[in-house]
């Protein structure tokens, strides 16, 4: 498993708790950044995700 799919992950995890926090202390500001940590670590996973799939590929 590529590492930036392993950081990914553990950033969206990360933002989901930032985003409740944010939800649940009322601070808009905490839950936006969440949201955009989150939205970060997708995309890091995808492009992990895609290394895995080049990396599959080019061993066939």
């Amino acid at each position: 498993m590529d590492k930036n799919r392993v950081e990914g992950i553990a950033k969206q995890v990360k933002g989901s708790v930032k985003e409740a926090i944010g939800k649940v202390t009322g601070d808009s500001k905490i839950q936006a950044e969440g949201i955009a940590e989150k939205n970060v670590g997708k995309t890091q996973a995808k492009v992990g995700e895609v290394a895995d799939r080049l990396r599959d590929r080019a061993r066939k």
